[in-house]
């Protein structure tokens, strides 16, 4: 499976006439499993179409700042979110017009404005004539831009628009995915790192047919193992009952229900672990008695006699070596200070704050809203998003600890 499998990946495409590769690459991304979005500039849309761009890649082309619908109102469309939605960023073709105005911060259209507002890495595939390419200004602003950290992707020497033939040609498709994945490849900064993720709820059996649970979805920890696979890790992942789904040869999935199960297989896979995070919703208790047959109704008042669950987070603490131990926390009060006494006491490096009086958060939500407090209790707010890019959120903070 490729490097860019799971990625998200952001083209932004110029008004040149090599704007009719762009097709050919998005199809061949989306073949590699990535996910693609497309921003263009309105000179772009001479050359293709939105229309195609958008079928290739199942997701809305942005062409301007806003869009307008069919009742007759704008709505803006929020390059910043945009921007943190990518894991890359591919502008090509790369125009010597819209070169200079990403070398010089200017800022006049959709594309200028999510690039100028992206983290990740962005590459830049130029595509103009012999004369244009070789002129002095244009290699200063390549050179300001790889300054910034950019990563050029040089074009060919071929035959170009003006009927010449020379240096200007846009790299081939299929090049440039070779060259954005060998950079990936070599830059991944869990390479050869081992990663154990929990994630769903677990199931406490009452009888045959009950069981006491949570509305746990298990998409926070399963974004959390996608994230980690992406960034070069092999990934443990223990999954409680959930309907998420996960395609990435670097997880390792290990289906369990109840909370003895999830202990036993954190457990096994703890020791190799150079991180683990446990985001699951265990049980904190189970039936003391599991019956056999189906519990009859028949009394008015039923008493349900629970014992604690062992607490596998506690025990990964005591047994922590050299590992990196995140914790997750869901409070409905108190949140910070609860969070904060659960870090000391389980001897973790970081805990993932939830607090359940946020609106649209937590359980069975596409977003979340997140604090992070580290063993020295310095804490990180974060605003509500999507689970994927807190999922990268939650990376970052793992990594600046690893890195730092």
């Amino acid at each position: 499976m490729s490097v860019l499998s799971g990625k998200n990946i952001l083209i932004g495409v110029s008004g040149g006439i090599a704007a009719y590769k762009i097709p050919l690459l998005v199809r061949m991304l989306k073949k590699m499993h990535a996910a693609v979005k497309v921003v263009m500039t309105e000179d772009s849309c001479k050359f293709v179409t939105p229309l195609t761009l958008s079928v290739l890649s199942g997701n809305q082309v942005l062409v301007s700042l806003t869009s307008t619908f069919k009742a007759g109102t704008d709505e803006w469309n929020n390059h910043v979110e945009l921007a943190n939605w990518a894991d890359l960023m591919i502008v090509a073709p790369l125009t010597a017009n819209t070169l200079a105005k990403m070398a010089t911060g200017l800022c006049d259209n959709l594309l200028l404005a999510v690039y100028l507002s992206a983290t990740c890495k962005v590459f830049f595939a130029p595509a103009m004539d012999l004369e244009m390419y070789q002129h002095p200004t244009t290699r200063q602003n390549i050179d300001k831009l790889i300054s910034y950290g950019n990563l050029l992707i040089p074009p060919t020497v071929g035959f170009l628009a003006s009927g010449l033939e020379g240096l200007g040609r846009m790299e081939e498709p299929e090049n440039i995915i070779n060259q954005v994945a060998q950079y990936l490849d070599e830059n991944l900064p869990l390479k050869n790192k081992r990663v154990l993720i929990t994630a769903g709820p677990t199931y406490e059996n009452i009888d045959p047919v009950r069981f006491i649970g949570n509305y746990s979805s298990g998409k926070t920890g399963f974004e959390l193992a996608m994230a980690a696979a992406n960034l070069g890790a092999n990934v443990v992942l223990v999954a409680g009952p959930t309907n998420e789904k996960i395609a990435h040869n670097a997880v390792q999935r290990i289906d369990v229900i109840t909370a003895e199960e999830m202990h036993k297989a954190c457990l096994l896979n703890y020791e190799e672990a150079d991180i683990a995070i446990l985001a699951a919703a265990v049980a904190d208790y189970k039936p003391m008695i599991l019956h056999e047959k189906k519990i009859k109704k028949q009394e008015e008042v039923f008493d349900l006699k629970l014992t604690k669950n062992q607490d596998i987070l506690k025990d990964l603490g005591e047994k922590k070596k050299n590992q990196l131990l995140v914790g997750f926390a869901l409070e409905t009060n108190n949140g910070v200070e609860n969070a904060k006494t659960k870090l000391r006491k389980k001897n973790l490096d970081l805990i993932v704050l939830n607090e359940m009086s946020d609106q649209n958060s937590c359980f069975q939500s596409a977003k979340n809203k997140i604090t992070v407090i580290d063993k020295f209790e310095h804490l990180t707010e974060y605003p509500m998003k999507e689970k994927s890019a807190i999922a990268k959120d939650i990376f970052d903070e793992i990594l600046k600890r690893i890195n730092g």
